[in-house]
Formats: C-alpha cells, structure tokens, sequence
C-alpha cells in the first residue's frame, strides 16, 4: 500500500482525480479525519473536508503508474 496526501481544489481537481483513480482496477480510499471514502466516487469526494490536504491509500505495491499521473495533486 502506498499513502500519500493531495489537495484537491477545485471542482475540475475533482473530476479530473475521479477520471485518472478510475483507469485503475486496484482500490483506492481517501481518508480525512475518520472518514474514508472511495476515490473513484465524486459524490464521496464531495462529502470530505477539500479544504485540507485528502489522505490517499493506494492498495497495490506497483504504483509508479498513478503516482506519475497523480503527481500535479500531490502535497507534502
């Protein structure tokens, strides 16, 4: 599992991130506070906090692929 946190601001942060976690079969879960959503769900997306960086659980071990793609999102 790879874990890594994004910040998504806008509603195109959004809907772009649904469109590339959605190119892939494994899961993916976003978690704030105690709340952990499905990230290939815009409609769980828009029930967390986007105010505040989005922790990111990718569950696979080969992640290069996404991280590459995910990386416009990625903050420290």
């Amino acid at each position: 599992m790879v874990t890594v946190n994004v910040l998504l601001s806008s509603i195109n942060d959004v809907k772009n991130f649904v469109n590339i976690v959605s190119k892939y079969d494994f899961d993916i879960d976003l978690a704030s506070g105690r709340y952990v959503v499905d990230a290939k769900s815009i409609m769980g997306i828009f029930s967390l906090d986007l105010a505040k960086p989005i922790k990111v659980e990718i569950h696979t071990e080969d992640a290069d692929a996404i991280m590459g793609e995910l990386k416009p999102y990625i903050t420290a």
